[in-house]
């Protein structure tokens, strides 16, 4: 600890990002990033908190992360397209760099999500988490229980492509009848029912990937049972 340093340095010093903090004690008394810490003093610092109140302390966050909506980085992809199958709001792009990243993410109230614990560290950020995990499926498992999103989820409400919303396509429709050409003459065959993207327009059917997104889905519902 060195004179005149702020809580936040010091806890950054210790490779803990401080979009990750939603709470810091000073022997018992709830302080901002701002405060100066002396020799002696009992530090505690917590996590963003989603399951206990504490609106009368100090938060450092000006909002909770209700209704939480992400941006991921480069390193993310299948991260974000799992996060849109739960129907969660998820932003990427592969040819992010980290600014352009950090900058939508705030520009748009997002909870950044990254590899990268320098990202985290950048004053501009916000909200963000670092994903300790490098199987995607886990990752999702990961954020779902730091963030507590099990009452949230709401399966096949999203592209999967984009992250737009999708809504229900009525079989034989003249919308449907318009974008009849787009689906395979095997799929037509024998399904009824079909989803649109309202942004990108893409078409979605329950086909044979169907039984892998629902074991994820069935995977996410019974941890919350747990």
């Amino acid at each position: 600890m060195y004179p005149g340093q702020s809580v936040k340095d010091l806890i950054e010093s210790l490779n803990v990002p401080h979009v990750e903090v939603d709470l810091i004690l000073i022997n018992g008394v709830s302080v901002d990033f701002s405060f100066q810490p002396a020799p002696g003093d009992y530090i505690s610092v917590y996590p963003v908190f989603e399951s206990l109140n504490i609106e009368n302390v100090t938060r450092l966050r000006p909002l909770p992360l209700r209704v939480p909506a992400f941006a991921l980085d480069v390193h993310l992809g299948k991260l974000a397209r799992y996060l849109r199958l739960l129907g969660f709001r998820a932003a990427y792009r592969k040819n992010w760099d980290d600014a352009e990243l950090v900058a939508y993410g705030v520009a748009n109230s997002l909870i950044v999500l990254t590899r990268d614990r320098g990202l985290l560290k950048r004053k501009l950020l916000k909200r963000g988490m670092f994903v300790f995990s490098t199987d995607p499926e886990e990752q999702l498992r990961e954020i779902c229980r730091r963030l507590d999103l099990y009452s949230m989820v709401n399966p096949y409400t999203r592209c999967l492509s984009c992250g737009g919303k999708l809504r229900d396509l009525v079989y034989g429709s003249g919308e449907f009848l318009s974008v009849q050409e787009r689906i395979p003459p095997g799929v037509l065959s024998w399904c009824r029912e079909y989803s649109l993207c309202t942004v990108c327009g893409k078409l979605f059917w329950k086909g044979s990937h169907i039984k892998h997104l629902d074991r994820i889905i069935r995977t996410i519902q019974d941890e919350c049972l747990l």
